[in-house]
């Protein structure tokens, strides 16, 4: 499979999703920057509705099924918490009911967030087979948290921001999940600034697109994705993630839990801004030495989010 998402998909989500999402800001961090030796800007997609990146894939698709006259009578999905609290969101915005398939291990506070904004949870250890019977049982519609052209293309939107606020960014690091976010990111950032790095950080013990690309195809890895990092531990990556990483994206890098614990409360202190620790895989693995900086004089860290406990496990 070749790339699927243009540059004008994304431009067509940003202005989609306009009025119904934040704008989040792009902030210096001069204690980062003397850190690294470098300028370092942070996206802060922690401030973003639902406290995460997530609200801008879901509202693109559901905006888009509206436009077309496919509204689905309900909708599912599955999520660590993220993606289910923004397409709880987002389905409560349409006025249509969601159902969100969650692991029982989940974090319980990412839990009551789905449920807080109307969603229904269905724990269970086979998130998609479980979202895809419930889908034909009930005549939903599967909002895929990932694997999506539209999804893509409204994650894209937060590279779309980045460039247009710092246009001399020459690295951008995002965290890696099922490989939405970087995969609009870097459709964006090929199309606009086709000089600038692209570099995705995805947990070592949750490295869905980086076992894809090791075997050449979406494939579920092989023990149960755990991590920290909880928003990045999708149980794959998909077909279209996959062939955008593969095509736009200069490397992935897996970085181990303890870099991403030390990187965590540093971030927090250095930016003021409370942050799950999946935003801190892009700083653990600048730190480590994981992702070499190279030649990068400026460099912005994608927040993806800011659900947290008040303890890490």
């Amino acid at each position: 499979m070749t790339p699927t998402v243009p540059l004008a998909e994304v431009e067509r989500a940003a202005e989609r999703i306009r009025s119904l999402v934040v704008r989040t800001p792009l902030l210096e961090s001069e204690r980062l920057g003397a850190e690294l030796g470098v300028r370092v800007l942070v996206k802060a997609e922690n401030l973003q509705h639902t406290g995460s990146f997530k609200l801008r894939g879901a509202l693109n698709t559901l905006l888009g099924w509206q436009e077309d006259g496919e509204l689905p009578t309900g909708v599912a999905t599955f999520s660590a918490g993220n993606h289910g609290a923004a397409v709880a969101h987002a389905a409560r915005l349409a006025g249509i009911p969601a159902v969100v398939c969650m692991p029982p291990a989940a974090v319980a506070s990412k839990v009551e967030a789905v449920r807080g904004r109307g969603a229904e949870v269905v724990f269970t250890d086979d998130l998609l087979g479980t979202c895809r019977a419930l889908c034909e049982e009930r005549g939903h519609r599967l909002l895929h948290p990932f694997d999506d052209p539209a999804v893509i293309a409204g994650q894209g939107t937060v590279g779309l921001e980045v460039l247009q606020d710092c246009p001399d960014v020459d690295l951008l690091v995002v965290p890696v999940g099922g490989g939405g976010l970087i995969s609009g990111t870097a459709v964006v950032a090929r199309a606009v600034k086709p000089g600038v790095r692209v570099a995705g950080v995805e947990p070592l013990t949750a490295n869905g697109v980086s076992h894809g690309l090791r075997v050449g195809r979406p494939e579920p890895l092989p023990v149960r994705p755990v991590s920290l990092a909880d928003g990045l531990a999708a149980p794959f990556a998909g077909e279209h993630t996959l062939a955008h990483v593969r095509e736009l994206v200069d490397r992935v890098v897996e970085i181990d839990e303890q870099s991403i614990r030390d990187a965590w409360w540093p971030l927090v202190d250095a930016t003021k801004l409370l942050v799950e620790p999946s935003a801190a895989v892009g700083l653990a693995a600048l730190r480590s030495g994981a992702l070499p900086l190279g030649d990068a004089r400026v460099v912005v860290l994608v927040l993806s989010g800011g659900n947290t406990a008040a303890t890490l496990g």
